[in-house]
């Protein structure tokens, strides 16, 4: 599978992505008023203007030979906190269209995403999980990302939602 970097021709492509997947990911976690209410041209427009930012995150999409994107990335330095931003990069997002899950997109598109982290000088990196979310927790523990302790509360829907922090690093 093609592993490319994103541009903003590719918003609309990501903001696809992003709904279905948090769609399908995040039924019974998050309210379902929420996720049917997401909107794939809101979130285009989010990733739009995202993309064609002067600190725009560093943005890796996977694509299906024909071209279409089926999962995408994204990281950024740290957003500051306890982490040192100059060497840990916060994995922001990674999610892949339902029908791809389980079949190696994700796990390549991760190993892309680390390589291109340790390119851009960063030597360790972390994410938030939502905690009650099995499947992207196993995902991450099998690439060897581990919990390092902290944990953070965010309202999604109206809902408060404990997520973890994971950590990965140092890499090679």
């Amino acid at each position: 599978m093609p592993i490319r970097i994103a541009g903003a021709s590719d918003a609309t492509a990501l903001a696809t992505v992003h709904v279905r997947s948090w769609q399908a990911a995040y039924r019974g976690l998050v309210p379902a008023a929420y996720l049917d209410g997401l909107d794939v041209a809101e979130r285009a427009a989010v990733w739009r203007d995202r993309l064609s930012s002067a600190d725009a995150p560093t943005v890796l999409v996977a694509t299906s030979e024909a071209g279409t994107v089926r999962a995408f990335a994204s990281f950024r330095a740290w957003p500051g906190g306890e982490l040192d931003p100059a060497v840990t990069a916060e994995l922001s997002a990674l999610y892949a269209a339902p029908e791809v899950w389980g079949r190696g997109v994700g796990r390549a598109l991760l190993g892309a995403t680390v390589a291109a982290m340790g390119a851009a000088g960063f030597r360790e990196a972390a994410l938030w999980v939502l905690e009650g979310n099995g499947r992207a927790r196993a995902f991450y523990e099998a690439a060897g990302w581990l919990p390092d302790g902290m944990s953070a509360v965010e309202e999604t829907g109206g809902l408060p939602l404990r997520e973890l922090r994971y950590t990965c690093g140092p890499f090679s």
